[in-house]
C-alpha cells in the first residue's frame, strides 16, 4: 500500500530540508561629509595667511680625515693622534659655545695579498696575514658662529688632511624669530580676510580661532578626502626679522685662533679662500577664523 502526502505537507518538508536563505545585509552608509566643527554655527571667513623670508644660515659643519700607516697599529694610532692634537689646539682657540670638534678613530688591517688562478689579487685575510695597519682619525666640525667658518676650514685643511668633505650651511632659527613669524603669519591672515571679504560686499568680525597649524583651514567639510587648496601656498615675502646681536670679540678670536695656529704649526692664512654662508627659506603659517558681521 502506497503512502503519499499532501501537497501542504510536502511542502512544508522541502522547507524544512532546504537551508535558510542568507539574510540580506544592508552595507553601512559612506560618510561622504566631515562633520562641521564648532566655529561653523554662524557665517565665517577662514584665512590662511602664508609668509616667507630667506635668513642668513647660522650653522655650518665640516670634516677632515687623516691617515697613517704603520706596521704597528699603536705606532699608527700614536701617529695618527699626534696630527690632529695640533689641530684641535688650534680650533680650541675658537671656545666650544663657538666650534665644537668630535674625532674619532678607526683601524683597518692591511693583508699580505696573492693572486689566484685567474690571476685576480686577492687578500689574505688572515691574522698572521696583516703587513701593515692604516689608522685614520676623522675630525668633525660644528660651526656655530658662521662668521667663522672661512678660517676654521681653512685650519683643516692647513693640516694636510688626506680627504675632507665640503663645508654645509644650516639653518637654526632662533626662537625670536620664529615667534616674529608667526605674527607675520597672522596678520597676512586678517589682510587677506579683509580684502576677501571686501570682494564679497561683507566686512569680518570677531575672531573665532586661531590655529598656527593651519589645518583647521583645511577641514573636509565640503566633501571629505576633497584636496588641500592651501598646501603649495607661496604666500609673500616679508623682510627677515632682525637676528639677535651677535656677540662681541670675534676679532680677538681670530687673532687668538691665528697665534695659537702658528704655535703648532698650522698656517691658516695661507689657503684661506672666500666662504659666504648661504641664505635659506624660512617659511610660517596661520589659519585664522573670523565672523562676518554681514
Amino acid at each position: 500500500m502506497r503512502s503519499f502526502l499532501s501537497p501542504t505537507v510536502a511542502l512544508a518538508v522541502f522547507a524544512a530540508a532546504s537551508p535558510a536563505p542568507a539574510q540580506s545585509v544592508v552595507p553601512a552608509p559612506i560618510r561622504v561629509y566631515d562633520v562641521a566643527p564648532w566655529w561653523m554655527d554662524k557665517p565665517i571667513i577662514a584665512s590662511v595667511g602664508h609668509v616667507w623670508t630667506e635668513v642668513t644660515a647660522n650653522r655650518a659643519t665640516a670634516s677632515a680625515t687623516y691617515q697613517v700607516v704603520d706596521r704597528d697599529s699603536a705606532d699608527a694610532t700614536k701617529a695618527a693622534a699626534d696630527k690632529v692634537r695640533a689641530l684641535g689646539q688650534a680650533l680650541e682657540a675658537y671656545g666650544a659655545d663657538k666650534v665644537r670638534v668630535t674625532t674619532t678613530f678607526s683601524i683597518v688591517p692591511l693583508y699580505a695579498q696573492y693572486r689566484d688562478k685567474q690571476g685576480a689579487l686577492n687578500d689574505n685575510e688572515r691574522a698572521d696575514k696583516i703587513e701593515r695597519y692604516q689608522v685614520s682619525a676623522s675630525v668633525q666640525v660644528q660651526i656655530r658662529d658662521v662668521r667663522l667658518a672661512e678660517r676654521v676650514y681653512a685650519t683643516l685643511m692647513s693640516a694636510k688632511p688626506s680627504s675632507t668633505s665640503d663645508v654645509s650651511f644650516s639653518l637654526e632659527p632662533e626662537n625670536e624669530t620664529r615667534t616674529q613669524m608667526a605674527k607675520l603669519a597672522v596678520e597676512d591672515a586678517r589682510r587677506r580676510a579683509l580684502l576677501s571679504a571686501e570682494a564679497a560686499g561683507t566686512r569680518i568680525g570677531g575672531v573665532r580661532l586661531i590655529d598656527p597649524t593651519g589645518r583647521a583651514c583645511q577641514t573636509d567639510v565640503l566633501l571629505a578626502g576633497a584636496g588641500r587648496p592651501y598646501a603649495d601656498t607661496p604666500g609673500y615675502r616679508v623682510a627677515a626679522p632682525a637676528p639677535p646681536q651677535a656677540s662681541a670679540g670675534v676679532e680677538e678670536l681670530v687673532v687668538t685662533s691665528a697665534k695659537r695656529a702658528r704655535e703648532v704649526g698650522l698656517d691658516p692664512d695661507a689657503i684661506r679662500l672666500p666662504l659666504q654662508p648661504p641664505m635659506q627659506r624660512l617659511e610660517a603659517s596661520s589659519c585664522v577664523v573670523f565672523g562676518l558681521a554681514g
